[in-house]
């Protein structure tokens, strides 16, 4: 395909939490756009919903297989059911798919995609489904890629502190319920939390398998495995929820081969087009408040334990939704575009 060729795109799950956030980084970014429809697997008749884009009036469509079938690549937002049924149909129409929804992550067939660290796999292989992974597969991937390609890290463990959000807008409505609920005195809803996580810390928000790890926690060391080379690195996460609304915040521990120091290593973290690196202060720290809906990973304090000229600390602040979602699956389109299966 010309890189000057525009391409014909079909999202569905546009009223999704990330189908709205894509929606958004398409509207800001100038990317060639021949035709983009949006659809929804709730609209059974034509007009019946409206959204906008670029300032224009658009209609959500149904949803059936001939409406997305001149698509060159559709972007996967809805629920399980919906993304499977439309992203098994990508080899047969011809068309990419690109999974937002971590429908199809644990398919060692798809290949998951990290931008700027594994995007080389979408023309390598030229494959018609491609999941976009978890927010923390992300956020350690290009944490790794940097680390990695100076020092030959010997472990790393992440402390990551996980926002209501990763459970999409139920998750986001019951913390505003329940913080509204325990300032009032009143009884707090539990549905998508078991138990009450306004004002409080979870260390187990979904069901642990034998070993005490959550499927999510196994999720990302899978991913971060299929993404980049930690073979001689021993890498170890742990997810606590959290009474945040938006943002992915990681405390990383990670012990060198190599002895470097602090100037270094901010060093690093600046050349790097991914990362902020942000001067931290009791009254402006690197917080949820300030990176939510950032396009940056931030990186706060850095810290060296005295005892070792090789163990440091190292905080992070993303946006799950920006750089954690929507703009990596953008990368994805833009590397994409060259083995797009057309059908001209």
């Amino acid at each position: 395909m010309n890189p000057r060729k525009k391409v014909r795109i079909a999202l569905i799950g546009v009223e999704s939490f990330r189908g709205k956030e894509l929606k958004s980084v398409l509207e800001d970014k100038k990317f060639p756009i021949e035709k983009i429809e949006f659809f929804d697997p709730d609209v059974e008749k034509e007009y019946s919903k409206l959204t906008e884009f670029r300032g224009e009036p658009r209609v959500v469509m149904p949803l059936d297989e001939a409406a997305i079938a001149d698509s060159d690549l559709v972007f996967l937002a809805s629920d399980e059911k919906t993304n499977r049924e439309y992203g098994n149909l990508a080899p047969k129409k011809k068309f990419l798919a690109i999974d937002l929804s971590e429908t199809f992550n644990v398919d060692k067939k798809v290949p998951v995609v990290v931008g700027g660290v594994n995007h080389k796999t979408v023309l390598e292989k030229k494959p018609a489904l491609i999941a976009n992974p978890h927010p923390v597969t992300i956020i350690l991937a290009h944490f790794l890629n940097v680390i990695c390609e100076k020092f030959h890290p010997r472990n790393i463990a992440a402390f990551v502190l996980q926002p209501a959000s990763a459970f999409g807008e139920a998750g986001i409505e019951e913390l505003a319920d329940q913080s509204f609920a325990v300032l009032n005195s009143s009884s707090v809803s539990k549905k998508t939390f078991k138990t009450q996580v306004a004002f409080n810390l979870l260390s187990e928000s979904t069901p642990l398998d034998k070993d005490g790890f959550s499927a999510v926690e196994k999720q990302v060391l899978s991913e971060i495995g299929r993404v980049i080379d930690i073979r001689n690195l021993s890498l170890s996460i742990a997810i606590i929820q959290v009474p945040v609304f938006h943002t992915y915040s990681i405390m990383i521990h990670l012990e060198l081969r190599e002895k470097t120091d602090i100037p270094t290593l901010t060093a690093l973290f600046k050349k790097s087009p991914y990362f902020k690196v942000a001067s931290p202060s009791p009254t402006h720290p690197v917080s949820c408040l300030r990176v939510a809906g950032k396009d940056k990973i931030y990186i706060g304090q850095i810290k060296k334990e005295d005892s070792s000229l090789r163990k440091y600390w190292v905080w992070t602040v993303t946006d799950n939704l920006t750089i954690g979602s929507a703009l990596n699956a953008y990368e994805i389109l833009e590397s994409s575009q060259l083995s797009l299966h057309t059908k001209r």
